[in-house]
C-alpha cells in the first residue's frame, strides 16, 4: 500500500471550516477559562480543567493533551506549570495517579471515591491522588515542552521525575515479565467504557445500559477493599486487561524517554530502548490477530484476545517495532478502505458492525461516537510515513466538527453533532494537528522546489 492510494472518502474543502486563526483563537479561549491555578496542603498546583463542570479535577493524560496543545499556539512556560503541578504529589516510589485532588477535594461520584485508596478516602480534606493509572504519554509531553524552547533545565527537572515513574509502570503493572502492562479497571485507560471490556465484565447485551455501570463498579469495589494491593489484585484475575492503546502509548514514550536520556547526558537511556523494544515485540506477538489484521486488548494471565474492533485496533502501528508488512495490512483494512470505521466524521470510537455500537449521547462513553483525540494520534502517524492527504482528511474532519459544533466531548460520526460536555478541551488538540499538518506540507513543498 503506497500513500494516497485506496483514497475511499471525499476530503471536506476549505470553504466548510472556520479558518484557522478563528480556530485557535477558540481553542485558546477554552483552554484559559479551563485554567485554575493556587496553592494548597504545601503544593502549588496550576492545571486545565478538561471541562468546567463535568471533568473538574487535573487528570494525567488530560494534562499532557493540554502540553500539545499551549506548546502549538505557543504557550511553552504555561506547559511547564501544568507538568509540575502533574508531577507535584508523586509518591517516592515514582506513582503519580490519574487524578489530582487539587480545588475540589471530595470526589463527585461514587465510582471517584472508590479510586481511592481507603487512607487517602478518609483524609480528602488535603490535595491527594487517585489510587490508579492512565495512559503514560508524560514523555512526549516532556520532549514537546523542549522541543519548542530547548530549556535543558527543565529537562533536567522532570527527568528524574519521568524515570521513576515508567520504572513504577514496569515493577507494577508488567505482572508477568512480557512487557505488556495491564490495567485493573476500565478507568485506567482513559476510555471509561470502551466495548472490548465487557466480555470481561460478563456484559453481553451488545449497547450499554445500567447493567454495565454496576459491572464496571463492582471492579473498582473489588480494587478498593482489596486496598490496591496489585499483587492480590493481580491473582484475583477480575480485571487484568492489557489494552492496545495502554501499551502502544507505554512503548512510544519510553522509546522519547531514551531519547531524554540522551539529550541531558544521562546512561539509563538504553535501559528505556530495551525496554521499548521488548514491549513493541510482546504487542505483535500476543496482541495481532492475522486473521482480522487487528490489534486487540488481552484479558487475564493468558493474554486471552477481546475480538472486539475498537478504534485502537490500529494504534501498534506507530511503533517501530511492528512489521511493515502489518502496517501495511492494519491501515488497508481500518483506515484506507471501506469496513466498520468509514463513517463521514471518522475516526468513530468502535466498528459500526459491532452489535455494541451506539453513535448518539450517552453516559457510556467510547462506544461509537468520534473523538478528536483518535484523528490527532493517528494523523502523526500518517504524516510520518507519507500518507500527507490522508492526514489532511483527518484534521479537515477535526476542523468540520468544532465549525458544526464547537469543542464538545464527542462527536456523532455521522451527523458531525456534537455531544457531551461543553468546552471540551481535548478538541483543542486541532490546533496541534494544524501546526504537524502545515509543517509536513511547506516541507513537501521546499523539496520539490530543490
Amino acid at each position: 500500500m503506497q500513500p494516497n492510494e485506496d483514497k475511499t472518502s471525499v476530503d471536506p474543502t476549505e470553504d466548510e471550516v472556520l479558518p484557522d486563526e478563528e480556530i485557535k483563537q477558540l481553542v485558546r479561549e477554552v483552554l484559559y477559562k479551563n485554567m485554575i491555578s493556587g496553592r494548597k496542603g504545601g503544593f502549588s498546583y496550576h492545571y486545565t480543567k478538561p471541562s468546567p463542570g463535568t471533568y473538574p479535577f487535573q487528570y494525567f493524560w488530560d494534562t499532557c493533551f493540554h502540553v500539545f496543545t499551549l506548546t502549538a499556539l505557543g504557550e511553552v512556560d504555561m506547559a511547564k506549570k501544568h507538568l509540575r503541578s502533574l508531577f507535584a504529589m508523586q509518591r517516592p516510589d515514582g506513582f503519580v495517579g490519574h487524578m489530582n485532588y487539587w480545588e475540589r477535594l471530595w470526589p463527585g461520584r461514587t465510582s471517584d471515591i472508590l479510586q481511592l485508596r481507603p487512607k487517602d478516602a478518609l483524609h480528602m480534606y488535603k490535595p491527594h491522588m487517585s489510587a490508579l493509572v492512565q495512559p503514560p504519554i508524560a514523555a512526549q509531553a516532556v520532549e514537546r515542552i523542549y522541543r519548542a524552547d530547548q530549556d535543558i533545565s527543565f529537562l533536567q527537572e522532570l527527568l528524574p521525575k519521568l524515570k521513576k515513574y515508567y520504572h513504577w509502570l514496569a515493577q507494577n503493572r508488567d505482572f508477568e515479565g512480557q512487557g505488556l502492562l495491564s490495567i485493573i479497571t476500565p478507568f485506567e485507560s482513559g476510555m471509561d467504557w470502551k466495548a472490548s471490556y465487557d466480555p470481561v465484565l460478563g456484559y453481553d447485551k451488545g449497547k450499554a445500559g445500567p447493567l454495565l455501570f454496576w459491572k464496571v463498579l463492582q471492579v473498582d469495589r473489588h480494587n478498593f477493599f482489596h486496598n490496591y494491593n496489585l499483587p492480590r489484585i493481580y491473582k484475583s484475575n477480575k480485571f487484568i486487561v492489557k489494552d492496545a492503546a495502554f501499551n502502544t502509548l507505554y512503548a512510544q514514550n519510553l522509546e522519547v524517554l531514551e531519547q531524554l536520556c540522551h539529550i541531558a547526558g544521562d546512561e539509563d537511556g538504553a535501559e528505556f530502548a530495551a525496554q521499548a523494544e521488548k514491549t513493541g515485540k510482546s504487542i505483535v506477538k500476543y496482541m495481532y490477530d492475522e486473521q482480522d489484521q487487528a490489534f486487540y486488548d488481552l484479558y487475564g494471565h493468558r493474554y486471552q484476545k477481546l475480538k472486539i474492533a475498537t478504534a485502537t485496533v490500529l494504534f501498534p502501528v506507530v511503533l517501530k517495532t511492528t512489521p511493515d508488512e502489518v502496517c501495511r495490512k492494519v491501515l488497508k483494512k481500518h483506515l484506507l478502505q471501506k469496513d466498520g470505521f468509514q463513517v463521514p466524521y471518522p475516526i468513530p470510537s468502535l466498528s459500526v458492525n459491532e452489535p455494541a455500537f451506539d453513535p448518539d449521547e450517552s453516559i457510556y462513553i467510547w462506544r461509537g461516537p468520534t473523538w478528536v483525540v483518535f484523528n490527532w494520534f493517528m494523523q502523526g502517524f500518517l504524516l510520518q510515513k507519507g500518507y500527507v492527504q490522508e492526514a489532511r482528511h483527518l484534521l479537515l474532519t477535526v476542523k468540520r466538527l468544532i465549525t458544526k459544533g464547537g469543542c464538545r466531548e464527542y462527536y456523532n460520526p455521522f451527523t458531525g453533532q456534537g455531544h457531551g460536555a461543553h468546552n471540551f478541551t481535548w478538541s483543542g488538540l486541532v490546533v496541534d494537528m494544524m501546526k504537524r499538518q502545515r509543517e509536513k506540507e511547506e516541507e513537501g513543498s521546499q523539496k520539490n522546489s530543490e
